[in-house]
């Protein structure tokens, strides 16, 4: 997944596909939906929306399904999982030592919550 290349109003249509259920029987968001959330924020056009919803189509981070004359858009993936995508992808660019000094200062600055978080998911990982 190309997460890198996300722009700003890219991230901001993720942000409302995030934030629709999740559940199966929930069938995505239209771009008009879209369109009338961001739309409360910023000066956009309908057609710049759809654009870009087809455009995250294309790249696959989002599933794209006719429904009658409309699509109904999802995301691919959770948040989480994308961004954990993102963490991997940008460690992929070192070796492996440059890899282990990128997730110690990672951790270093990280907050004591987050600390706490990753010592629980590396526990449910290998509970030694």
């Amino acid at each position: 997944m190309p997460l890198r290349s996300l722009g700003d109003l890219e991230r901001s249509v993720m942000e409302q596909l995030w934030a629709a259920p999740a559940d199966p029987a929930h069938q995505g968001l239209t771009v008009r939906e879209v369109h009338a959330a961001l739309s409360e924020d910023r000066d956009i056009a309908y057609t710049t929306v759809m654009t870009v919803m087809d455009r995250l189509a294309r790249k696959e981070l989002v599933s794209q399904e006719k429904d009658g004359r409309a699509y109904r858009y999802r995301a691919r993936a959770s948040r989480a999982a994308m961004t954990a995508e993102l963490m991997r992808e940008t460690l992929a660019d070192f070796d492996a030592h440059d890899r282990r000094t990128a997730l110690a200062a990672f951790v270093e600055d990280a907050s004591a919550d987050d600390v706490a978080a990753l010592r629980r998911a590396l526990d449910h990982l290998d509970p030694a």
